[in-house]
């Protein structure tokens, strides 16, 4: 019996436990975390074998194949041995698309994934087609391959995940853009990154549809030098408009959500989803959490949760929709981030930066000249009361972090949870 090893237990680690289990392999989980009590549950109610709080290598180095977290880097000795002896070690979603022919809808960039995905997802649920949401939203491809069966997937792919894809290939490819991100799981080299958000055109053949921004400069700059076997079909505003309602009806605000929309409307025109069907889904698509969410307006100041903008190009966007002077609360575990990028629009929107971050130096050496109000902090209820202190009746208090969350909070969506908890009991 082949003996497949699972390294995570989170919810792609706990789905391809269980999907190797019902395929009949001899499964192993091992988490050097603690697996949370729903994963544990799950993992023993289907007779899955595991560990947390360690690596045992005599249970691990024999197996015949490894299923990797995306949130494992590459360079863990653990990771190192496997490779030195010839394990073969893939992903979550290279092991699921094993054993589903459903039609595979694949969305990665640096900005902007989980929107496009949800809308994607949103137009086929309203055109009435059997489609699962997977990837780093919904429920695990792996757990739904299991126990459900989807005529179509739309997937959300971060590079992490797309390190360890091989045979995987996206029947529909979508790529929105490509900003330094990660830098430090790619040994802080810009290219490493963008190969490996270009490994999502893998495979491909003409009968696939490779769907980009054609005006992102570091996407363009690949398309000349690679060729590609996908159908190409770039968009953007030098490009023909595929939306079919004008940009002011779109659900979606912001020039950047006007170019996830247009991803969305071709990846729909491809499937063959009726104008109508796009159309109207366009128009009541509702948005994602965690990403420019409206929270509440306390005493004429707007609070704005926009915790899921983890790097800088994010935040730029969420600046740059802002209509109001703006109070800016950023920081957290910094990922090599370059805040140049947002330099402008902080000069023109903010008059108020609060820090809020367990090492706060990168952010005062780079903002600390701008002649801001600039109030530094290492915990959520500082930087809140800070905030509520400095906001004006008519300004914006915008939480857009440019920073992952792991230095204070378990998740960009503990971060914003917590942020809209406080903000509503001021």
């Amino acid at each position: 019996m082949k003996r497949i090893v699972v390294l995570g237990a989170g919810e792609s680690g706990s789905g391809a436990a269980i999907l190797a289990k019902e395929k009949g392999f001899d499964v192993f989980v091992s988490d050097c975390g603690t697996i949370s009590e729903p994963y544990r549950a799950l993992l023993d109610q289907n007779g899955v074998k595991w560990e947390d709080g360690k690596h045992s290598e005599e249970l691990i180095l024999n197996a015949d194949e490894v299923v990797k977290s995306p949130g494992i880097p590459l360079t863990a000795p653990l990771i190192q041995k496997l490779q030195a002896q010839g394990t073969p070690i893939i992903s979550e979603i290279e092991f699921a698309a094993r054993y589903t022919n459903a039609k595979m809808i694949c969305i990665t960039g640096s900005n902007g994934k989980t929107t496009t995905t949800s809308l994607i997802f949103y137009i086929l649920k309203q055109a009435g087609l059997n489609v699962g949401l997977a990837g780093n939203i919904g429920n695990s491809l792996a757990l739904q391959v299991a126990h459900e069966n989807h005529d179509y997937y739309v997937i959300e792919l971060s590079s992490f995940q797309l390190d360890n894809m091989y045979d995987f290939k996206a029947d529909i490819a979508i790529l929105l853009n490509i900003t330094p991100d990660h830098l430090d799981r790619y040994d802080y080299k810009f290219q490493n990154y963008v190969d490996a958000k270009f490994r999502i055109t893998r495979n491909q053949t003409a009968d696939d549809a490779f769907i980009y921004w054609a005006e992102d400069p570091v996407i363009d700059r690949e398309m000349k030098k690679i060729q590609l076997g996908a159908t190409l079909y770039p968009y953007g505003f030098s490009q023909p408009n595929p939306l079919p309602v004008g940009e002011d009806e779109l659900a979606l605000k912001g020039r950047h959500n006007v170019l996830n929309s247009m991803a969305a409307t071709i990846a729909a025109n491809v499937v063959g989803i009726r104008k109508d069907v796009i159309r109207e889904s366009l128009k009541t698509f509702q948005g994602v959490e965690h990403r420019l969410q409206y929270v509440a307006t306390v005493r004429g100041v707007r609070w704005i949760n926009d915790s899921k903008a983890t790097n800088v190009n994010s935040c730029w966007y969420a600046l740059e929709s802002m209509t109001t002077p703006t109070v800016l609360i950023l920081g957290g575990k910094d990922k090599g981030n370059d805040y140049s990028e947002i330099d402008e629009l902080v000069r023109e929107k903010c008059h108020t930066l609060v820090f809020m971050g367990l090492h706060n130096e990168k952010l005062r050496e780079h903002f600390g000249s701008f002649g801001l109000n600039i109030i530094d902090t290492n915990n959520l209820h500082d930087a809140i009361q800070g905030a509520y202190r400095a906001a004006r009746e008519g300004d914006t208090v915008l939480l857009s972090p440019c920073c992952a969350s792991f230095d204070l909070f378990k998740s960009y969506e503990d971060r914003g949870e917590q942020f809209m908890a406080a903000v509503r009991s001021l």
